[in-house]
């Protein structure tokens, strides 16, 4: 584990803390705050990320300059048909010297987990996955082995590229907190990028500047930001809108609704606020709902996407105003 050379003084707030972690990523991925943003409001809000896009746009340096900038354990998955959940979870083997089993974790065992191309293992490795993300432990053998927070996982996938892969089905893409897509970066960040990556790895010269400790004390902090009753109201209308459109064949669960408030919060805290506004509600609805709708084969014929049906409920419903 790297050791902390510019730790964060005592008594630094939310906002402080998490633009210092901003920042270190931003020394490695340039031109993208606000996906390295979406990224840490989900370690924060004990979620975890699936991140869609082609390949080359820096998702793994992505993962590992996170990995780095917290005091923390680092695991990747590189994810291939023929992987089995013992590869991701670890298994039981048996000691001679000891005469006993012994339990070997497996990569799952780390703070932040890059399950690389997560669509290119078969289901039931995906499931195992999956499992732990959702549990926060792994059972192996009927022994049950706990998970340390902070635990984030962090996958990829390739939404271009269909032969040999399995996509997640909806009750699995629910598990993740937020999907995002990187996407390419502007001509002014591409020519940073050549100018930071050209000669040297900017992602060996960066270091831990907060400890686990820290991430804990923030997914804390951010749990008893307030949320008014009338925010909570417009949440739960949001949700009612989804299932009313005749876009959608699903709408978004509780859970959903539980996730939007969570990252909420956790949004409010990193803008200095102890309470939510309804902007922190708007701002996050794509990277949170998007990938938990299921839109009708009709709507699709037409063109509309998830996000399309997202924007058309936000004008819809009406955003509450008066008392915090």
């Amino acid at each position: 584990m790297a050791s902390i050379e510019t730790a964060a003084p005592r008594g630094t707030t939310f906002s402080e803390t998490f633009d210092r972690i901003v920042a270190n990523v931003e020394r490695v991925i340039q031109g993208k705050r606000e996906v390295i943003e979406l990224m840490l409001l989900c370690l924060v809000s004990d979620g975890h990320l699936l991140l869609e896009d082609v390949p080359g746009v820096g998702k793994t340096n992505l993962a590992k300059s996170l990995a780095t900038s917290i005091a923390c354990s680092f695991g990747r998955v590189q994810f291939t048909p023929d992987l089995l959940p013992s590869d991701v979870v670890g298994l039981t083997v048996w000691n001679r010297g000891a005469s006993t089993f012994e339990f070997r974790p497996g990569p799952i065992f780390n703070n932040i987990v890059l399950a690389d191309e997560i669509n290119r293992a078969s289901p039931k490795t995906q499931a195992a996955l999956l499992e732990a993300m959702a549990e926060g432990q792994v059972t192996v053998d009927g022994s049950t082995y706990p998970l340390a927070p902070p635990f984030m996982v962090i996958a990829t996938q390739n939404p271009i590229e269909h032969e040999g892969t399995y996509p997640l089905p909806e009750s699995q893409l629910d598990r993740f907190l937020m999907r995002v897509s990187v996407g390419y970066p502007s001509p002014d960040a591409e020519l940073e990028i050549l100018d930071t990556h050209g000669d040297h790895d900017p992602l060996r010269e960066i270091r831990p500047v907060v400890t686990q400790a820290d991430v804990q004390r923030m997914s804390a902090a951010s749990r008893k930001v307030h949320v008014a009753p009338s925010l909570k109201a417009y949440l739960v209308e949001l949700a009612q809108a989804t299932r009313r459109s005749t876009h959608l064949a699903l709408g978004i669960s509780p859970r959903a609704t539980l996730a939007l408030q969570r990252v909420a919060r956790a949004r409010a805290a990193s803008q200095g606020r102890g309470y939510v506004v309804p902007d922190d509600i708007k701002a996050l609805a794509v990277p949170v709902l998007a990938h938990r709708l299921v839109v009708t084969p009709e709507a699709q014929l037409q063109g509309v996407t998830a996000a399309d049906v997202l924007a058309e409920v936000l004008r819809a419903v009406p955003v509450p105003t008066g008392a915090r």
